[in-house]
C-alpha cells in the first residue's frame, strides 16, 4: 500500500506501527520520526516565515477570516505518486490541508485513493485513531499492540500519582494572544495529577484574556505553544514576562508541544509522563528525550 499522509500526527503513527516503507509523502512539517522528514513534501504554508507570536495570529485570523487556505497542496506530485490511501485531518482548519480540498483532489486522481480523516477531540479518540488507521492501512494486529502499550502506560502514569496533591495547572497553548489548551491536553493533566485550571476535557483551546488567567489560581503554568519546541516556548515566556508572572503561579515550565503536546499522536503519551514528572518527581521519572525547561519569567533573554 502507497500512504500519503497530510498531518504529522498520523506520519507519526504510521511509522509508529512499522509503515514508514509504506508512506510515500508527507508535510513540510512531519519531522519525526527523523527519516520522514526525507519523504517528497506535499504541503506548504501560505503564512510568511519569520513571524512572531502575534503577527502569525494576525495573519492567520486574516486569511481564515477572508476565506483563504492556509496550506497549498502539490496536486501534481500527489497525482504521480499513485497513493491508496491518504491520511489527513479536519479538526483544525490552522493544523493542516482544508479536508474538503483533499477530498476534491482525490476523486481526480486516477488511483481514487481512500481519504482517511483523523479527527480527535479526547484521549480516547486519539488512541482509536491508531485502531482506525491501522485497520486502513491493513496494519490491524500492530495497531492493536501500538494501542494496548499506549493505553498501559497511561494507566500506569495514574497510578503512580495517585493519592498526591493535585496542583492547579495552566496549559498556555498560545501566548500572544493567550490561548488555553483544550481537546486532550486537559485529560493528559487529569491523568498526570493536576487540575486544570482553565481549560475544558474534549472542548476546542480557546483564547481568554490575562485577567481571567490571572483569576485561575494556577500553581504551575505549562507553556506549550502549538507546533513550536522547548527553546520558542521558552523566548514566548521571556517575551511576555510581566504577563506570565502576574499569574502568580509558583513553577513556569517550557515544554517542547510539537513533540508531546500539540500532535493527536502517540507522543501524547510521553508528554502525559512529563507533565506527571513536573507535578510529581518523587513518583514519575520524566521521559528519556523529552524537552522541558522550567523558566522565571524576568530572567533576561540571556539568562
Amino acid at each position: 500500500m502507497r500512504i500519503a499522509s497530510l498531518v504529522p500526527s498520523a506520519t507519526e503513527t504510521l511509522f509508529a506501527l512499522g509503515l514508514g516503507d509504506s508512506v510515500v509523502a508527507v508535510t513540510h512539517e512531519c519531522d519525526h520520526p527523523p527519516e520522514a522528514a526525507s519523504r517528497p513534501h506535499l504541503t506548504r504554508s501560505v503564512i510568511p516565515e519569520g513571524l512572531d507570536a502575534g503577527e502569525i495570529d494576525a495573519a492567520v485570523r486574516e486569511a481564515v477570516g477572508a476565506g483563504r487556505h492556509l496550506y497549498e497542496l502539490d496536486e501534481p506530485m500527489l497525482s504521480e505518486l499513485g497513493v491508496d490511501l491518504i491520511a489527513t485531518q479536519a479538526v483544525c482548519q490552522v493544523c493542516a490541508v482544508s479536508y474538503d480540498d483533499v477530498v476534491a483532489v482525490a476523486a481526480r486522481l486516477p488511483s481514487r485513493p481512500r481519504v482517511l480523516s483523523l479527527d480527535p477531540e479526547c484521549l480516547a479518540d486519539v488512541l482509536a485513531d491508531v485502531t482506525r488507521l491501522g485497520a486502513a492501512a491493513g496494519a490491524e494486529a500492530a495497531a492493536a499492540r501500538l494501542r494496548s502499550g499506549l493505553e498501559s502506560r497511561l494507566e500506569a502514569v495514574r497510578a503512580a500519582v495517585a493519592g498526591a496533591p493535585r496542583p492547579r495547572v495552566l496549559a498556555l497553548e498560545w501566548l500572544d494572544p493567550p490561548f488555553v489548551g483544550g481537546h486532550w491536553i486537559p485529560e493528559m493533566i487529569d491523568i498526570a495529577g493536576g487540575e486544570d485550571a482553565a481549560g475544558t476535557a474534549g472542548a476546542k483551546s480557546r483564547t481568554a484574556d490575562w485577567d481571567e488567567l490571572e483569576r485561575a489560581g494556577a500553581e504551575v503554568v505549562v507553556a506549550m505553544p502549538c507546533g513550536w519546541d522547548e527553546a520558542r516556548a521558552r523566548e514566548e515566556v521571556l517575551a511576555n514576562a510581566e504577563r506570565v508572572e502576574s499569574l502568580g503561579a509558583e513553577r513556569v515550565v517550557a515544554v517542547d508541544a510539537a513533540a508531546s503536546f500539540s500532535r493527536p499522536g502517540p507522543r501524547l503519551v510521553e508528554g502525559t509522563e512529563l507533565l506527571a514528572h513536573l507535578l510529581a518527581p518523587d513518583r514519575v521519572e520524566a521521559p528519556a528525550g523529552v524537552a522541558f525547561r522550567e523558566v522565571r519569567p524576568r530572567e533576561t533573554a540571556k539568562g
